[in-house]
């Protein structure tokens, strides 16, 4: 029998490493933590990643609750993405991971090898225009 891509491990852990674990899904979070974003900014952010993926991992953390997508009234149409509550949830733990990330590189002598993940804070109105 076929296991559903849609069925999430039981596991809390596991699942939640399932749901942000993905190439560029913390990065793409990273960067929503800052605020709304369009497609084409977030990609320029992120040179390489090609517009297919980026919209596929988009989908996805939509799916999981991540991510929103609003879709503007204009022409041509104007479409932002930005973290969830639930999304933004994620920030103190990616910072976490990018410090436990930093300590393991060190522990290998491989830091070098790094770049810079500083969750910067957020201003105040941002924190509340995402809750």
């Amino acid at each position: 029998m076929a296991r559903s891509i849609k069925k999430l491990p039981m596991l809390p852990a596991e699942r939640a490493l399932k749901v942000i674990s993905g190439r560029w899904k913390a990065v793409i979070l990273y960067y929503l933590f800052d605020g709304p974003r369009r497609l084409s900014a977030l990609k320029a952010l992120m040179p390489g990643i090609t517009q297919k993926v980026l919209i596929e991992q988009l989908r996805e953390m939509e799916e999981h609750g991540l991510v929103s997508r609003e879709i503007f009234a204009e022409v041509p149409a104007r479409v932002e993405y930005s973290a969830t509550p639930l999304g933004l949830s994620l920030e103190p733990i990616l910072l976490a991971l990018c410090q436990w990330g930093q300590h393991h590189a060190d522990a290998l002598d491989e830091k070098h090898r790094l770049a810079d993940c500083i969750i910067r804070p957020r201003q105040p109105d941002q924190v509340s225009a995402n809750k």
